[in-house]
């Protein structure tokens, strides 16, 4: 629920939540691991005020890692989840990665100064496939730069790299100072795949974290990703998968 000055405040389903599944386990998990690495994702382009706030309202009830919403929507999502947990994300150079990297400079910037802690940025996959790989490297670099200790997730959108391109971007990203290499946008031909979430967690070193994005939209296949070494995961389909685990979870 919404209290008066704007904020989603505590909300009965949260303590129901935590007394069905304190103690149970799924395949291993219990329910602080899932909901621990869901990163609610608000970032089609028709949502409305309305949408979000919904999002937002899913994200707090469900205690989730964070919602990645659209830059517009930032200062919104910020005001509503003070004090709930959840952190606000947002992307950078989304969804081509074609944006000059003054632009993606300046959106990071301005997304860390409108309240958000969290940016998953789109590589210039062009540069990738022609093999400009210090640009590439150089352009994540300035991001973590204009980030200012907000957490990078460099997005490789694996639908258009073959597996050597794959290890390529997630060095490169590693060497720039990126905190996660990511999967997808969501919006390209496929999203995560096991085989490319072993891949990505092979070809980083510990401190890189592995996000898991597009076409996780049930228990089992986030715990599959889980199981793959991932630590967050976005997803559309977070109430399914968590009240999922309410109803088989022991």
């Amino acid at each position: 629920m919404v209290d008066d000055s704007g904020r989603i405040g505590p909300v009965a389903p949260i303590a129901q939540i935590k007394a069905q599944t304190e103690g149970r386990l799924y395949r291993g998990y219990g329910y602080a691991r899932y909901a621990g690495v869901i990163d609610h994702s608000l970032l089609r382009p028709e949502l409305t005020e309305a949408d979000v706030r919904a999002g937002c309202g899913v994200a707090a009830q469900y205690e989730v890692a964070s919602v990645c919403a659209r830059p517009a929507d930032v200062p919104l999502c910020v005001e509503l989840l003070a004090g709930t947990g959840v952190a606000v994300g947002t992307v950078v150079g989304f969804p081509h990665g074609a944006n000059t990297t003054s632009t993606k400079v300046f959106e990071a910037a301005e997304a860390v100064a409108r309240g958000a802690v969290e940016l998953d940025m789109v590589l210039n996959i062009g540069w990738l496939l022609s093999g400009y790989l210090e640009r590439v490297a150089d352009e994540i670099g300035a991001v973590v730069e204009a980030a200012e200790g907000a957490t990078v997730k460099v997005i490789l959108e694996n639908a258009y790299l073959n597996d050597e391109q794959k290890r390529s971007a997630c060095r490169l990203a590693a060497r720039a100072g990126a905190d996660f290499v990511k999967t997808s946008t969501g919006f390209a031909p496929s999203g995560a795949t096991l085989h490319d979430l072993r891949l990505m967690r092979q070809a980083v070193p510990g401190s890189v974290k592995v996000k898991a994005a597009g076409g996780i939209r049930t228990l089992d296949a986030l715990a599959d990703a889980l199981e793959a070494g991932i630590s967050r995961c976005g997803a559309t389909a977070t109430a399914v998968i968590l009240d999922h685990f309410k109803a088989v979870a022991r």
